[in-house]
């Protein structure tokens, strides 16, 4: 699952924008209304079914393909400031994604349960992990200060002013937004908050160095990217310009 969420759904968005954009660059542009409707349609139900979820594996799972959407949402926007969020937003999506998976298989490999009802109160037993589950939590909920909040606001300005799409693009991405936090703080408060009334997490093991050094190679660029964006932005401003100028003289020219 980290590998799936780290790595392997970056292909869709990598294919569309290096393959979809420059080959069919007036295609793109005529469908790109319907592809950000199913975008935002990914990113409504994505986080609606996640906040359903009793099981906290599956609750990861449906946040993962919500976040995605945004990534969709931001290449279809064609223009800069879209696809520059979208590329840094697949970033952050492997970043935040994949240390919730961690975090899921940090608790499993102690309990083999996902069932978010067998815990609580774990802040106490695991203060560590929780510092860091919390971080990863806010993190994916697009806290300001942190790396998705840069992503999801680069990308949500950029379909505000693409003129493909507009504000009703914006107001159902916010909604997304506003339920990852409803779900992450879920997910948080069932794991972590209240006592602990279970008797066999009253002597769960803290985190071990080697999951100690994983969460925290993780929580670095977390940090880093939500306060100082504009190292990674400058990396890509000049091939996104390009591939966007390139985009709409090959359509003016269709």
């Amino acid at each position: 699952s980290v590998v799936l969420a780290g790595v392997l759904l970056k292909l869709g968005g990598y294919g569309m924008i290096r393959y979809n954009l420059t080959l069919f660059p007036a295609a793109s542009q005529w469908a790109a209304p319907a592809l950000a409707i199913l975008a935002v349609i990914g990113i409504i139900y994505g986080a609606a079914v996640a906040f359903a979820q009793s099981d906290m594996k599956k609750l990861v799972a449906y946040s993962s393909v919500s976040h995605m959407g945004f990534v969709v949402l931001g290449i279809f926007a064609l223009n800069t400031e879209g696809i520059s969020g979208a590329v840094l937003q697949m970033v952050n999506h492997g970043l935040s994604t994949s240390a919730l998976f961690l975090m899921v298989g940090v608790l499993y490999e102690r309990r083999h349960t996902r069932e978010l009802a067998a815990y609580g109160g774990l802040w106490k037993v695991m203060p560590v992990f929780a510092a860091f589950s919390l971080l990863v939590a806010l993190s994916s909920a697009g806290l300001p200060g942190l790396n998705g909040f840069v992503g999801e606001f680069t990308i949500i300005t950029g379909a505000f002013c693409s003129p493909l799409l507009g504000w009703i693009y914006v107001a159902f991405a916010v909604g997304g937004v506003v339920l990852a936090a409803a779900y992450l703080l879920k997910l948080f408060r069932s794991l972590f908050m209240g006592e602990v009334h279970q008797p066999d997490n009253t002597k769960l093991p803290d985190l071990n160095r080697r999951e100690l050094t994983t969460f925290a190679l993780l929580s670095i660029p977390i940090v880093l990217i939500g306060i100082y964006p504009v190292f990674f932005f400058n990396g890509m401003q000049y091939s996104v310009a390009a591939l966007v100028a390139d985009l709409m003289a090959q359509v003016a020219g269709s």
